[in-house]
């Protein structure tokens, strides 16, 4: 029986039961057997959507990497890693585009959004064709028993319909807090230095006392530091130190404290290299798969991992594989004094196969483990990095939403627009993480002067986590300068900018000031492929228009100011002043 979700027409697929609640849909499946195997491409149905073709669109994907825009004809991959490329392999690449989570479809200055508001047990997606979008869960072939009613709850939908794309975001985000409610309520991101891109795995312990002895005087307000990978022995043996921390992580974690600073650490929670102590004592813990009972490689099913391959998978349904991911957790917590958990490969973790628990889908079964991580961690962070998306709602204090930051004018552009299309989820959801501020070369990597102009404006606009990724000791004036004036920055608000449409050209961002007067900021930006074009910006009233970081007035007593962009990268950010 059909129905009518907020003004759309919903028609229900065969073996689908449905009921509304509180303006969302909640779908169940209808078993015919007392075991049934469900597919994962489990239609739940199709809603009427009449469209031209052109109109723009956003859609997200299942892990970080990958997101969808352009239009419902022409879609574009944002990101370098789509979900069916040749590497990830989440579904085929001659099926038609999937739009995990969300799609949002633009049309006559009017947006549509499909979601879905929970995540509990099934991965679920949309596509678009015949007139019609249609959502889909991913039953993952899992077999279910039947309960007394015969109905296996899937995951609730919600259709939003209106002008106004902020408020749009605002509608969704609180459904989905209902279903999934945010694991952190605190208002300040955390601001700081990560090891990372500045050292790569080759960190040493001597590498992060001499960026520690650097953060005070005009950089004492960088408070969390942030031992990412290359600490451990191997992958997967997180609390067994390299040859490169002689003395113990616990003991570079108690200088960081010394200093006054809070402690962060990496670890990839759900894998394990061959030669690690943990896959060698218990294979029985790991992920198998469906057909020959063999371990899961993560190479065979989908991208196998940066470093350290083979990836194996924890399977985080068996309770002694949860124990274990506890135990290492409450004791860098507890024992070693870790205030920050940066979980990466997050995705894998949610890889298909057979489990201790054979109802388990992948999904769910990384939930189990999250849980298990939160157990150990207590009030410390948890942040989640190259992770699936929605199976993280509820779960982690702050998401990483782009790819790697590099320094180079592409990858710049890509993280940029990545960034930008998630920015709504900022304090909605979870804490932005739009990867670190990289403002010096390297000697093996690095770019011109233009494009960390860009790259600053972009987490100038983000908000969210800010971490320095340069070598400190190494900063020039200007990437101290401008790292300085973004945590200023953060303190007077931690908003996100708000862009008015898909196309992300322009945004704003009101930033109160300490005297009580207020700047209102207007950003410009043109990604590595556009066009020039010509922008017009309004205020209310005619005022005076300043450049951002300059502070040069760069048009007097005018209510608009227009610049033009020329093509390539390029962004501006100006304020007016409001008394």
């Amino acid at each position: 029986m059909s129905c009518i979700l907020n003004s759309i027409v919903f028609q229900p697929a065969a073996h689908i039961v449905i009921s509304l609640q509180n303006e969302q849909l909640l779908p169940c499946y209808q078993l015919d057997n007392h075991l049934q195997i469900v597919s994962p491409q489990t239609q739940i149905g199709r809603f009427t959507f009449p469209y031209q073709g052109t109109e723009t669109i956003i859609g997200d994907g299942f892990q970080m990497l990958a997101q969808t825009a352009g239009t419902i004809e022409q879609p574009v991959a944002i990101g370098r890693c789509p979900d069916n490329n040749s590497e990830y392999r989440i579904y085929p690449q001659d099926a038609p585009n999937r739009y995990y989570n969300y799609l949002v479809i633009e049309q006559n200055k009017t947006f549509t959004l499909f979601g879905f508001t929970s995540c509990h047990r099934f991965a679920g997606y949309f596509e678009i064709h015949d007139q019609a979008v249609y959502a889909f869960v991913d039953g993952e072939s899992c077999q279910f028993q039947a309960n007394e009613s015969d109905l296996l709850a899937l995951e609730n939908i919600i259709t939003i319909v209106g002008t106004s794309l902020e408020e749009i975001y605002q509608l969704f985000a609180q459904a989905i807090n209902d279903n999934h409610p945010k694991r952190n309520q605190q208002l300040s991101s955390p601001i700081g230095w990560c090891s990372w891109y500045a050292y790569y795995a080759g960190v040493s312990a001597q590498d992060i006392d001499l960026n520690v002895s650097v953060m005070d005087d005009d950089n004492s307000a960088i408070e969390w530091v942030l031992l990412d990978d290359g600490y451990q022995a191997y992958m997967g043996d997180w609390l067994t130190p390299s040859e490169r921390f002689t003395d113990g992580i616990k003991t570079v974690i108690a200088n960081i404290k010394q200093q006054g600073k809070k402690p962060g650490i990496w670890l990839a929670p759900f894998i394990a290299e061959p030669s690690s102590a943990i896959f060698k004592q218990h294979p029985e813990w790991f992920v198998r798969h469906y057909d020959d009972g063999e371990l899961l490689k993560a190479e065979t099913v989908t991208y196998g991992g940066w470093r350290c391959t083979p990836w194996y998978i924890l399977d985080t349904s068996h309770p002694q594989v949860q124990a274990h991911l506890t135990h290492v957790v409450k004791t860098m917590r507890e024992e070693w004094g870790v205030e920050l958990f940066k979980l990466d490969a997050n995705y894998w973790g949610t890889l298909k196969g057979q489990r201790y628990q054979r109802d388990c889908t992948g999904v769910m079964a990384y939930r189990l483990g999250m849980e298990a991580i939160a157990k150990g961690a207590g009030t410390a962070w948890l942040l989640g990095c190259n992770a699936p998306m929605w199976p993280s709602l509820g779960l982690v204090d702050a998401m990483r939403v782009s790819d790697d930051v590099e320094r180079n004018d592409h990858r710049f552009s890509q993280i940029a627009q990545e960034t930008f299309y998630r920015s709504w989820q900022h304090l909605n959801l979870w804490h932005l993480d739009p990867d670190c501020v990289t403002l010096i070369d390297l000697v093996n990597q690095k770019t011109d002067h233009q494009s960390y102009l860009f790259h600053r404006d972009v987490l100038l606009a983000a908000g969210g986590l800010l971490l320095s990724g340069d070598p400190l000791a190494q900063w020039t004036h200007f990437a101290q300068q401008s790292f300085l004036q973004l945590v200023h920055r953060q303190q007077l608000s931690q908003q996100a900018a708000v862009f008015k449409d898909l196309r992300l050209t322009t945004a704003e961002l009101v930033l109160p000031q300490s005297d009580g007067s207020v700047k209102q900021l207007y950003f410009a930006f043109n990604y590595i492929d556009d066009t020039e074009k010509e922008l017009l910006f309004e205020a209310q009233d005619a005022t005076d228009w300043f450049d951002f970081w300059s502070g040069e007035c760069v048009a007097k007593n005018t209510p608009t100011y227009k610049i033009d962009m020329g093509s390539g990268l390029e962004s501006h950010v100006f304020y007016t002043v409001k008394a």
